[in-house]
């Protein structure tokens, strides 16, 4: 039996959403059918609506969801109807990366998150008229009132936290903690730069200063950003466009140079001048950087130990993370909230353009008649 769904539909590079009705499939054995109540909106969705991220179009994006069970495959034991759940990146379970714990580098990263299809090739998003919408984005197409999820990429969560405040959880602030306490491990004592302060950023600073790092140095040309940052966790600030030379504007703060620095923003610049203000042994992580970026690092620069570290969706487990996550957000220590700004999903328009325009920091739909 299938599933009757209103989706915000992505028909062409650069294009608007369009509100369409589609159907979904009944969920397979190892799949979930959610009642979406909220979803963020991540720079991911942006790429792929500019085709930066070439899935196909068009399609129904979304990676961010939170939502409520509502079906689920027969070979499905983590959740069952009623849970609360918010999805995350999916992966293929079976690659040498997806069974040692690291399904974020999953062999198959693209064809699960990208490729607009489940991993067999099969399309369960249907259009009630028109042309027939890829789905599976992430594993969920979560710009939809319906989404249809694998087992893998749906993570179960307690009910005392709304929703709308988990749903970003998914995927941006998975990133920039999970950069912080597990592909960087970054250390209690250390030195710490993070390069934007975005979502992404400041999920990293809150983390860094919950993983008890002693230097947390903000790098942005946003003051009111800049502020934020201090509030979060940071212990300095940089602003870039106020500083000719960002390299030694970093090494005032930590003179021998920071053990470990995050870029969040893609710019060739923070690349270079993260990698001349690393210490010895420093470690950089980066999760933005797209083709065509055109970074560049000559490798005499990292001839004392240094090293540049790929980060995708922060190296996270999401089943383990997202809860830790929620429980550091319970005691106050991870004050997400702080960053969600909230539309009705018929606006999604709207939340797309703000977010563009710097207005908001993270943007959060919410569904009508939401749990």
């Amino acid at each position: 039996m299938s599933v009757a769904a209103r989706a915000a539909v992505l028909e062409t590079k650069d294009g608007a959403f369009e509100m369409r009705d589609i159907t979904l499939d009944e969920p397979r054995a190892d799949e979930v059918l959610v009642r979406m109540v909220a979803t963020g909106i991540c720079a991911t969705d942006a790429h792929v609506r500019a085709q930066r991220i070439a899935t196909p179009l068009p399609a129904v994006l979304g990676h961010e969801g939170a939502g409520v069970v509502e079906r689920v495959g027969a070979a499905v034991t983590s959740v069952r109807p009623g849970d609360h759940v918010v999805l995350s990146y999916h992966s293929c379970g079976v690659c040498p990366p997806c069974v040692s714990a690291h399904p974020a580098y999953c062999d198959r990263v693209w064809d699960a998150n990208f490729a607009g299809a489940r991993l067999d090739g099969t399309n369960g998003l249907h259009a009630v008229d028109g042309v027939e919408p890829r789905g599976h984005f992430f594993g969920q197409s979560s710009f939809a009132t319906y989404a249809l999820a694998h087992r893998r990429n749906t993570v179960r969560v307690p009910t005392d936290v709304a929703l709308d405040v988990l749903a970003p959880l998914g995927c941006g602030f998975q990133t920039g903690a999970g950069a912080v306490l597990t592909a960087l491990g970054v250390t209690r004592g250390s030195s710490f730069a993070v390069f934007g302060t975005g979502p992404v950023g400041l999920a990293a600073i809150m983390a860094a200063r919950i993983a008890g790092v002693a230097t947390i140095v903000a790098v942005d040309v946003e003051q009111a950003r800049l502020d934020l940052a201090r509030e979060l966790g940071a212990t300095h600030v940089v602003d870039a466009g106020r500083v000719d030379d960002l390299a030694a504007a970093l090494r005032a703060v930590v003179p021998r140079g920071t053990d470990f620095a995050l870029d969040t923003s893609g710019r060739t610049q923070n690349l270079t001048a993260g990698v001349d203000a690393l210490a010895p042994m420093g470690r950089f992580g980066f999760v933005a950087f797209h083709d065509g970026a055109d970074a560049m690092v000559d490798a005499s620069r990292l001839a004392v130990g240094q090293s540049l570290h790929g980060i995708i969706q922060g190296d996270a487990v999401s089943a383990l993370l997202i809860n830790e996550l929620i429980s550091l957000h319970r005691d106050g220590r991870f004050p997400l909230d702080r960053l969600i700004t909230y539309y009705d999903f018929a606006d999604i328009g709207t939340a797309f353009d703000d977010i563009a325009s710097g207005a908001v920091l993270k943007a959060v739909l919410r569904f009508p008649n939401p749990a």
